[in-house]
């Protein structure tokens, strides 16, 4: 009897224009669908985390974190949304609930996107930094910041524009007001950002990076800051060169870094007096200075050709250590025993010499038609 009582009071009853009955429906299904919304949430993540943890991938573990950043109020508007739904409510009002269910799920939307772009970079910095933590801040963080910047602003502009565009503005004014404004501003600041996007893009793709030894035109020395405009460089001679990162990726950039082996061309000249016999025991001699090196490999040497004023040869040999001042302190054994070798042999190198040859005046005899001498 009490319970027909409760169920006609509860039928007759409405708040806010709407039957009792309906409210607590519509509160019961949001409840149900917060729950059940919470337990799928916990089932996906589960299911990421066992498929991480048998493939050890990077996609899996971005897939756990991106879930975990879920947010917790989002979920409990979609569940209020759903029991709205359930609401005997009038046609204006079904339209603003559609209205925000779409809000509500581009919300969510942009947060993944969001904790995405911050897993991102935060593993290119622990891909490409160092353990110096000093030389990781000066190297790429710099790029990273703008990098994770740029995307985060993109990400929120669509998210935006899809948002007011649902709500029913009229959005194509807007962008092309946004397209004159940010075609000024461009005009305005072009070389700022060519020097932005330049370092943008030397975080990216690493032509080089911090502490590596490069030569750009005439400019050779060791990398020592890469910053969001400019790029310094610690020259052979000490100084410090400031290059603009837009003019520094225009040009031809030698980087020593990955540097294993040095390929070696140099020459010398015999004197002609030289006899074939010698002539064609000097490449010999040159292979046997160059395999007693245990850091260098032969390649070749050759009687290259008859210069000005020498026999030239060419020798060809590689170091099998990138370090300059090992090569040059090889190269200076090897001259030193080719001379040994060549002066052992009777050979003398040669210098620029020039022969005259002086043609005596013609004498005067019978019948000669020069004038004769008074």
């Amino acid at each position: 009897m009490q319970y027909d009582a409760f169920a006609d009071w509860v039928r007759q009853t409405s708040f806010a224009g709407l039957p009792l009955w309906n409210l607590m429906l519509a509160l019961a299904a949001a409840v149900a669908s917060y729950a059940v919304i919470g337990l799928l949430l916990r089932l996906l993540t589960g299911r990421a985390k066992t498929w991480a943890a048998l493939t050890d991938g990077a996609a899996a573990r971005t897939v756990v974190d991106v879930l975990e950043g879920t947010s917790r109020p989002l979920m409990l508007v979609l569940a209020l949304l759903i029991g709205a739904s359930l609401l005997d409510l009038p046609g204006r009002w079904e339209n603003r609930l559609s209205q925000l269910w779409f809000v509500a799920m581009a919300l969510q939307m942009g947060l993944w996107g969001r904790r995405t772009i911050d897993i991102g970079v935060r593993r290119y910095l622990e891909r490409n930094g160092p353990a110096n933590a000093a030389t990781v801040t000066a190297q790429v963080s710099a790029s990273a910041t703008l990098l994770s910047w740029g995307l985060r602003s993109l990400l929120w502009s669509v998210v935006l524009l899809a948002i007011l565009s649902n709500v029913g503005v009229n959005i194509t004014a807007f962008i092309a007001s946004l397209g004159v404004g940010g075609i000024a501003v461009a005009l305005a600041v072009q070389n700022i950002l060519g020097d932005l996007f330049a370092s943008l893009a030397i975080a990216v793709d690493k032509p080089f990076e911090v502490g590596d030894f490069i030569t750009v035109g005439s400019i050779s020395g060791t990398v020592q800051v890469i910053g969001l405009k400019t790029t310094r460089i610690r020259s052979l001679q000490g100084e410090q060169i400031v290059v603009s990162n837009t003019d520094l990726l225009k040009q031809t950039i030698s980087n020593f870094r990955l540097l294993e082996t040095r390929r070696i061309v140099f020459g010398f000249g015999v004197a002609y007096g030289t006899t074939p016999e010698q002539a064609q025991a000097i490449p010999g001699l040159v292979r046997r200075l160059i395999e007693a090196q245990p850091k260098l490999r032969f390649d070749r040497a050759h009687f290259k050709a008859f210069g000005a004023s020498s026999l030239d040869y060419e020798v060809v040999y590689f170091v099998e250590d990138p370090a300059y001042g090992v090569y040059m302190d090889l190269q200076q054994s090897i001259n030193l025993g080719l001379m040994r070798e060549l002066q052992a042999l009777g050979v003398e190198f040669a210098f620029p010499t020039r022969t005259l040859h002086i043609a005596s005046a013609p004498t005067q005899g019978p019948g000669s038609d020069l004038p004769a001498a008074r």
